[in-house]
């Protein structure tokens, strides 16, 4: 028996078939395809110095389906900030987690502010007919993406398909998640306790976007120094190895190569960090636990973005941290997640096509290998690497595919009229706990990053149709 349809997700996908039914009437608008290379050629939304890859096809939802996405996104902010405040308060709590004592301790520092998690996304795999979804990963401070879902909406619209389509709405909307996301970190400053206490007012000071120089998308750092310009607000990037506590006219201050900073937005992972000691991070980690700067996301934010915390949220401790609607929330939606150890049975785990395996302490999708893209040989080769190393083994997430054209200059002799099946997965942008913006990529492998041929998408919300 086929799967129910679920018709506020469905809508949506009824209106991306529109979309490309639009773009082969116009034969494949290779014009605007080309066009949208050019746009983005001069914006931040660049990947080593080239336009980014990019689906000519949007991702689209409507407004129900907008509001959807927001449940489904503000529901698991919510158990992120019970989670988060768990571990500061409960040695039982931190016990289900247990992360090495050197990084319990740099969750345990005080922000100054009470959102637990100021800025976050997290990834879902959603099936579009069903309405079913399972989270795939969430994460906090270093959330990428913002840039891209930004100028590839932006390409789209300027072409002649998306003019064709948007005729028949009379409402469209985008989201602007990089403004979104520097009022939410100027909003996290403006209830930082020691706002205002150095040489700036709480509403002009100076932010260092901190990260590793090798780690950081430049282009977005970019974007950002622009948006944050609007507002009169001075943003600049600070390579993490330069920062250091320096002594002010009031006493000691956080600064970088430039001079004193007053806010840190803090994109360098805490795994790296540790990867990559130096003292520019000592500095950092002194700074926060002084309160010589705010520090946007602090480093308590840290063990929701582990590839642990989907194990520890099924651990009776942290069950009871919950209500009994987020518990059942979790149980449906988030896959059943197991650490990994010599002592562990792997023969449960040889059915490779349903498992994956990531690094605890893994980022940007490093080291993921799905059971999918391996031999049976291969994959039992995969296991024992795994528990040898405590990694985490995850039940694989179905993945929803849809047809997408391709966005850029088209491959010579490539016929325009082509889709490519591609596997969806939606990240859903959560500042200061509210919905923000949707961040999706598809690929045709069982991994989606930026090695497996990723291609990044536009979002639109499509009001109801014209009569």
């Amino acid at each position: 028996m086929a799967a129910r349809e679920f018709p506020t997700t469905r809508r949506g996908l009824a209106l991306e078939e529109e979309f490309n039914a639009r773009c082969a009437e116009l034969g494949g608008d290779v014009e605007s395809r080309a066009a949208g290379d050019a746009y983005l050629a001069t914006t931040h939304a660049l990947y080593h110095g080239q336009p980014l890859s990019w689906a000519f096809t949007p991702k689209l939802f409507t407004e129900d389906g907008a509001r959807y996405l927001a449940d489904i996104a503000e529901t698991m902010g919510r158990v992120m900030e019970k989670v988060t405040r768990g571990y500061r308060e409960s040695a039982e709590v931190r016990a289900a987690f247990g992360l090495p004592k050197e990084v319990e301790g740099l969750c345990l520092l005080p922000t100054g502010y009470e959102c637990e998690i100021p800025l976050a996304r997290v990834d879902i795999f959603l099936n579009e007919r069903t309405g079913e979804f399972w989270f795939c990963e969430l994460n906090t401070d270093g959330s990428a993406g913002m840039t891209s879902a930004v100028e590839v909406s932006e390409a789209i619209a300027r072409s002649k398909t998306w003019r064709a389509f948007s005729g028949r709405h009379p409402s469209t909307r985008t989201f602007d998640v990089v403004r979104a996301c520097a009022k939410a970190i100027l909003e996290t400053y403006g209830q930082w306790k020691g706002a205002g206490v150095g040489g700036h007012a709480a509403e002009r000071p100076v932010i260092g976007v901190v990260d590793y120089g090798e780690s950081i998308s430049a282009d977005e750092v970019d974007h950002f120094v622009e948006v944050f310009a609007e507002r009169g607000v001075t943003c600049r990037f600070s390579e993490i190895r330069e920062l250091r506590v320096a002594e002010g006219a009031e006493g000691p201050v956080l600064a970088d190569a430039l001079g004193p900073l007053d806010l840190v937005w803090r994109r360098a992972v805490l795994s790296e960090m540790l990867e990559k000691p130096c003292q520019g991070s000592a500095a950092l980690v002194r700074a926060q636990a002084e309160q010589l700067a705010c520090v946007v996301g602090g480093f308590r934010t840290w063990p929701c973005a582990t590839k642990t915390v989907f194990a520890a949220l099924r651990s009776p401790v942290l069950r009871d941290l919950l209500s009994g609607a987020e518990r059942h929330f979790v149980e449906e939606h988030v896959p059943y997640t197991e650490i990994l150890g010599p002592e562990t049975d792997l023969s449960r785990f040889v059915e490779k096509d349903e498992w994956i395996v990531k690094p605890q302490d893994g980022y940007n999708a490093m080291g993921v290998v799905a059971g999918l893209d391996e031999t049976p040989k291969a994959w039992q080769e995969v296991l024992l690497r795994a528990a040898e190393t405590r990694c985490v083994i995850q039940r694989y997430a179905p993945q929803f595919r849809s047809a997408v054209y391709l966005g850029g200059t088209l491959p010579k002799g490539e016929d325009p009229l082509i889709c490519r099946e591609e596997s969806m997965m939606e990240g859903l942008f959560l500042f200061r706990g509210k919905f923000s913006g949707v961040f999706t990529r598809c690929g045709r492998e069982a991994t989606i990053g930026e090695w497996t041929d990723r291609l990044n998408m536009g979002c639109f919300v499509v009001g109801e149709e014209r009569a």
